[in-house]
């Protein structure tokens, strides 16, 4: 595989990010890969890696570039730097991220390996908010957007994910945990609520048993067989949608 930090221009300055792709003549679709709240690490490149090596070019861009470089040592993690996390997680917004999603399509077509045309992504944590408002913001190039257990998605805000879903053009898959107290009681059946009103291809997994990070590796909440269950629902959407 060809793998590479590289440098995309925003409207907000520039946002370093890991791109990979398979080591051949391409080209190949492209896959934005949204981070979790700890922020880029080994663990997300490793993520990024294997998505490549299914036959994409996949960008990891560095969400946090406004505040700075910064780098969490997540095994570490305690109370006081759960706070620095949960700051810089609020201080994104959809229309911020969608400033960058703009940004790094754009960037995915000036590729020579990035097949012009349709695009996938997946986020997780966080980014499940994200995800479905890019899948609604760019519904002529995002074609399959998948969310692992995702925050944000139902909220009281005028800009809440879930009251875009009729602009989807593309696929969608959720997947949650069974526990999770990120993701309040309400909030998955508002989804499908949401989701039934809208002619919109999607899916929701709830895998029994997990919690909130089961697909992190690197987590003592790994699930594997959830985890591996929801890639390959991931894969074949993409591959239905992408190719």
């Amino acid at each position: 595989m060809i793998e590479r930090e590289v440098a995309v221009t925003t409207r907000h300055g520039v946002m370093p990010s890991f791109a990979v792709h398979p080591d051949g003549p391409g080209p190949w679709p492209g896959i934005i890969l949204y981070m979790d709240a700890p922020g880029i690490r080994e663990e997300l490149r490793n993520m990024a890696r294997r998505i490549a090596r299914a036959g994409y070019v996949c960008v990891l861009p560095d969400m946090y570039y406004r505040l700075g470089l910064i780098r969490f040592d997540v095994p570490r993690r305690n109370d006081a730097m759960s706070a620095v996390i949960r700051a810089a997680m609020n201080h994104l917004t959809n229309a911020l991220v969608m400033d960058d999603t703009a940004a790094l399509i754009a960037w995915l077509d000036a590729q020579d390996k990035a097949k012009p045309g349709p695009v996938g992504c997946v986020g997780y944590c966080m980014s499940g908010r994200y995800v479905t408002t890019a899948a609604a913001r760019f519904p002529h190039r995002i074609a399959a957007a998948a969310s692992l257990y995702g925050v944000g998605i139902v909220t009281d805000e005028e800009d809440s994910p879930h009251l875009l879903l009729d602009r989807v053009r593309g696929e969608l898959y959720y997947a949650f945990a069974e526990h999770d107290r990120s993701v309040p009681d309400h909030v998955i059946p508002a989804l499908r609520a949401a989701l039934a009103k809208t002619e919109v291809k999607h899916a929701i997994d709830i895998y029994p048993g997990t919690q909130h990070g089961f697909a992190f590796p690197e987590r003592a909440v790994y699930d594997t067989l959830a985890a591996e269950d929801s890639w390959a629902k991931i894969f074949a959407m993409w591959d239905r949608c992408l190719r």
